[in-house]
């Protein structure tokens, strides 16, 4: 094992810090270096797999959603530490420092990626044991199978999928969403793909309310009414599926401006930390143009192996992030939906594209295979 101060640390057990540390457990000499993953739960959770999981107990995601680290490290050449990071230090332009864990314990670092994704309010905001997990998926099923119209705020891809969920497991429960703007999603798609989206929405028997607002009203209430007067006298259950945020609160304990008023983290074209040598920054997290996605992660996580192995060999880094094209597959539950490929002409997908290539496991086996399952 390598002396302490030449870890090299990872915070973030989700999609962008696994792939990152699983690929630079291949590239890092183990006699050198010690790859650490700090994560505050004590798998993987594959999101993708989220509103399914959540609705349903169906086919028991979350035997196969939440994947152990146990096979993470190629040849074992890893650890990981369960915990939270409540702040990190490094003197600007200089190397090195240490993150500081909740419980007290201080980990040095040579190089530090910061992975910490976002939170979602709701169904998504999973605990962090796993005790606790298996009783907030309990809990969210029953409160769908019991609920006569289900109303669910924000009509983003989380909030469709949600739907479409709903509506495979009961196709004559009542489901609306309501959507602050005036067509599904954001404009960061065309118009003909959320006009598809919708259409697609409706036939599957889901209402909208478009243009509108609603807010979260106590559990138990029934009877909602949004901010344009829209009364809805038979919801029972109110579902938020927008707002999600990252998580940076302790990345700004590094320097002022490091994080920006919407809680990203700025970084440069090598997707370092300007000012702070060898911290990088990978997935939601990262101040940059785009949405946020897992499969912008993998081209995260690439770049940001490659300069960080470069970081420590003290070479010039290879890589620069240029962005990525615009890209979504959104299933309505496990036969249909809609994608978009945002290259060429402008791709789009039916039904036949989304069941097959998310629509039917969620992309579970794929999620599992790039963490050594």
């Amino acid at each position: 094992m390598a002396e302490e101060g030449r870890n090299v640390v990872i915070v973030g057990g989700g999609w962008a810090g696994t792939i990152v540390a699983r690929d630079l457990s291949a590239k890092l000499d183990a006699s050198k270096y010690n790859l650490i993953l700090v994560s505050d739960k004590p798998y993987f959770i594959h999101l993708i797999a989220g509103a399914r999981m959540t609705v349903t107990a169906v086919d028991k995601l979350e035997d196969k959603a939440l994947v152990p680290f146990d096979k993470l490290f190629h040849n074992g050449n890893g650890s990981v530490k369960i915990g939270k990071v409540v702040s990190v230090s490094g003197r600007s332009g200089e190397k090195g420092g240490e993150v500081v864990l909740e419980d007290g314990e201080h980990i040095s670092y040579a190089a530090l990626v910061l992975a910490t994704g976002s939170s979602w309010p709701g169904p998504l905001d999973f605990p962090n044991k796993e005790s606790d997990m298996r009783s907030h998926l309990d809990s969210w099923r029953n409160r769908y199978e019991k609920a006569n119209h289900v109303v669910i705020v924000g009509g983003g891809a989380v909030g469709l999928e949600t739907a479409g969920e709903i509506k495979d497991i009961w196709p004559k429960k009542k489901v609306t969403i309501v959507h602050s703007e005036g067509q599904l999603l954001n404009d960061t798609y065309p118009d003909k793909f959320r006009r598809d989206i919708e259409r697609r929405a409706r036939l599957r028997g889901i209402d909208l309310i478009l243009g509108d607002k609603l807010d979260i009203p106590a559990e138990g209430t029934v009877g909602v009414t949004t901010h344009n007067g829209k009364e809805l006298p038979d919801v029972d259950l109110v579902v938020p599926a927008f707002g999600s945020r990252p998580n940076t609160e302790f990345v700004s304990s590094l320097g002022e401006g490091i994080v920006t008023p919407s809680g990203t983290v700025r970084v440069n074209e090598h997707l370092e930390v300007p000012g702070h040598p060898g911290v990088f920054a990978v997935g939601d997290i990262i101040d940059w143009k785009e949405q946020k996605q897992a499969v912008k992660a993998n081209a995260h996580a690439a770049i940001v192996a490659a300069n960080l192995v470069s970081f420590l060999e003290g070479k010039p880094y290879k890589k620069a992030y240029k962005g990525s094209y615009e890209m979504i597959l959104i299933p309505l539950g496990r036969n249909g939906g809609a994608g978009y490929l945002g290259f060429l002409w402008g791709i789009m997908l039916g039904d036949f594209f989304s069941r097959l290539l998310k629509g039917k496991d969620l992309a579970v086996s794929q999620a599992r295979a790039a963490r050594g399952y």
